[in-house]
């Protein structure tokens, strides 16, 4: 046990301190401590404890457990049966292991590494550790120092990686990336190791060189190709088709260079790319991410001239309701990045995607939303409520239009009817233009379309929240300013300018700065994006801004309607401010619930409750503008009820008239 470890310091190079620790640990630990039962913790499981219990026999290493609802469940595992000898193929002349005397080799004082006794071992192939590793079993730990391996062999200086040094790579490659071996990869204690591994990989394969002929690896779990390019090519074309497991079929993914970009190429020049099927589903694992990859990912190596490649990706998971994204794996920050690629064109079979290879972004894939909503549920649930929306709108304004000449005798009641009317109307706009998104079938297929129906329902769901803040400078104006001091005209296009000039401008700018980048929609709908540029806290950020300025408004109203020192001149005026508070101490937090549980759904995407209450307040914010703006208003209802009797008194007079007609009638001249 202790010369083995020694060994294994050796060749890892791990700090001589380090491995005189393990060395007595061993020792002490063969000597005291008592064998216990593998896979067994000891003790009572109370939930966030942890516990460490030894690996099986023949193997080495630990496991770690924790505790969560009463049940030990194992998170991490380092057993391997891989280590510094039986790595490598027997070799009497390197090492002797179980003998009394070990001797190591060292040259000139300097321990080696895994990468100089394969240059010393096997220099041309690596062949020399494929055999041990392709019998080892894939368990955490081997598959932890496999891709150490691999990472010390793409990092070692090599004069040259040919044909066959490529072939032996991705061999080792291959063991690792078997489909059986998946659900290994999330009990390594490092998460790194699945990105350093595409990272190895990645790099290694910059460094082959293709002499004359087309260079063609195919394994199960890794696929090589790489030919010479030059500007007088029509377009080159890799074409993949792998099985992502042992029962699927295979899917197939296509790099496409075309003859545009092959131009710029100097000649002759090298194009590389490796298809993984199962490594975006170990970055999964291991890095626990909350997306899915639903097709090959392939990985190009390029002349630095090109820019842009075409990528076809037939979908694993064929279903329409799932949100696919193209996307670049960030080599720095190590996640999938949307702006490495965009969407061209989708439909349920495949997609293809254009992407900008560079330094950063080497290898490319398409997303897919693991949950499913039950979105039939929320279609009915929107489309009824913006039905009811539409009508109670439309309710609201011709209400407006019969009693405007009632409720608006005073300058501060026509502009709060005048805040009333382009809230209803501007909420309205919005609805229409939604539903007109909503037919629009995305994107994809009709681009210019979503972008203008995007625009405009920005504009005016941005409009009902800024008429909102106007009425809200409105009471401002008239609790701290004494009333009358600027013309009605004025204050009307200072209404104006801020419910229809603010959004307008937030709008344009939005559209403006997102759009050439192709990030102003989001990839399966008419809405502002969030995932690639934030598009979206371009309606948030001031929409919830107003609702908190509105609620500090309606309490500044309360403080100052307390005082008892109000003469009688004001007084018809403050209640119609104290009206004007109380519509929007309704409205303006039922509007940022609405909102609110708007951003939940954007952060929380799995969520089925947010998403059903989203729905419901978003469509009903027109019923709740007819009830709590218009019909809960006393002077609405007042002159609702003079015009009925006013139409009725009118209806019992034209009734009279009617029958005093008939019963003297009018006699002609003689």
């Amino acid at each position: 046990m202790t010369h083995t470890l020694l060994l294994y310091c050796l060749v890892f190079l791990l700090p001589t301190e380090s491995c005189r620790t393990l060395s007595q640990a061993a020792s002490k630990g063969k000597e005291k401590v008592p064998a216990r039962p593998y896979g067994v913790c000891n003790g009572v499981c109370t939930d966030n404890s942890q516990c460490t219990q030894p690996c099986p026999p023949d193997t080495q290493g630990n496991m770690g457990f924790s505790c969560r609802k009463k049940t030990w469940h194992k998170i991490t595992d380092t057993c391997r049966t891989l280590n510094a000898v039986n790595i490598f193929e027997e070799d009497s002349h390197l090492v002797q292991p179980f003998e009394d005397n070990i001797k190591i080799s060292v040259y000139t004082g300097k321990s080696e590494t895994i990468s100089d006794m394969l240059l010393q071992k096997c220099p041309t192939d690596l062949s020399c550790v494929i055999r041990g590793i392709q019998q080892s079993p894939r368990i955490p730990g081997n598959i932890a120092i496999i891709v150490q391996l691999l990472h010390n062999i793409s990092t070692a200086i090599w004069t040259g990686v040919d044909e066959e040094k490529m072939r032996s790579y991705s061999t080792i490659a291959n063991h690792i990336l078997n489909s059986k071996s998946i659900s290994n990869w999330t009990f390594i204690p490092d998460r790194n190791s699945s990105y350093i591994l595409l990272h190895s990989v990645n790099s290694f394969a910059r460094r082959l060189f293709i002499d004359k002929y087309p260079v063609d690896i195919p394994d199960v779990f890794i696929h090589t190709m790489g030919t010479t390019v030059s500007g007088d090519n029509i377009g080159k074309n890799f074409t993949f088709s792998m099985r992502v497991n042992d029962t699927s079929n295979e899917v197939t993914g296509r790099v496409l260079i075309s003859r545009d970009e092959l131009w710029k190429v100097p000649s002759p020049s090298q194009v590389i790319s490796i298809a993984f099927p199962t490594i975006g589903a170990i970055l999964e694992a291991s890095l626990l991410e909350n997306v899915t990859i639903n097709g090959l990912v392939l990985s190009v190596i390029l002349p630095k001239e090109l820019k842009r490649i075409s990528l076809i990706f037939e979908k694993i998971s064929k279903l329409e309701e799932r949100r696919t994204q193209c996307v670049g794996w960030h080599s720095v920050e190590n996640r999938w990045d949307q702006q490495a690629c965009k969407m061209i064109q989708e439909n349920s079979q495949q997609a293809v995607c254009k992407c900008r290879p560079s330094k950063l972004f080497t290898s490319f894939s398409i997303l897919m939303s693991p949950h499913i909503l039950e979105n039939l549920i929320l279609t009915y649930i929107t489309y009824v409520g913006l039905g009811i929306s539409i009508c109670s709108l439309i309710i609201c304004l011709s209400i407006e239009v019969l009693v405007w000449s009632q409720v608006t005798k005073t300058e501060i009641t026509y502009l709060r009817h005048v805040c009333i009317v382009n809230i209803a109307a501007t909420l309205l706009m919005a609805d229409v233009w939604f539903i007109v998104a909503s037919f629009l079938s995305g994107p994809i297929t009709h681009r210019k379309g979503c972008v203008a129906a995007t625009f405009f329902v920005h504009l005016f769901y941005l409009s009902v929240f800024f008429w909102m803040f106007a009425k809200a400078l409105l009471i401002l104006y008239g609790i701290m300013i004494v009333f009358h001091t600027l013309p009605k005209s004025v204050l009307v296009a200072s209404l104006f300018s801020v419910g229809y000039g603010c959004p307008l401008v937030i709008a344009a700018v939005t559209v403006a700065a997102t759009e050439p980048g192709k990030g102003y929609l989001r990839p399966e709908a008419c809405w502002l994006n969030w995932d690639m540029t934030r598009a979206l806290l371009a309606f948030v950020v001031p929409a919830l801004a107003i609702v908190v300025v509105n609620l500090i408004t309606v309490t500044l109203v309360i403080v100052k309607t307390q005082r008892p020192a109000i003469s009688n001149s004001m007084f018809q005026e403050v209640r119609a401010i104290v009206r004007i508070s109380k519509n929007i101490a309704i409205l303006t937090p039922l509007l940022g619930l609405t909102w609110g549980f708007g951003v939940a759904t954007v952060i929380d995407d799995r969520s089925l409750a947010f998403h059903i209450i989203f729905s419901l307040l978003n469509a009903f914010q027109g019923f709740f503008i007819l009830v709590f703006g218009t019909i809960l208003d006393p002077k609405i209802r007042e002159a609702l009820k003079g015009r009925v009797t006013s139409a009725k008194r009118s209806s019992t007079i034209s009734e009279k008239a009617s029958s005093e007609l008939s019963c003297h009638p009018i006699k002609g001249p003689s």
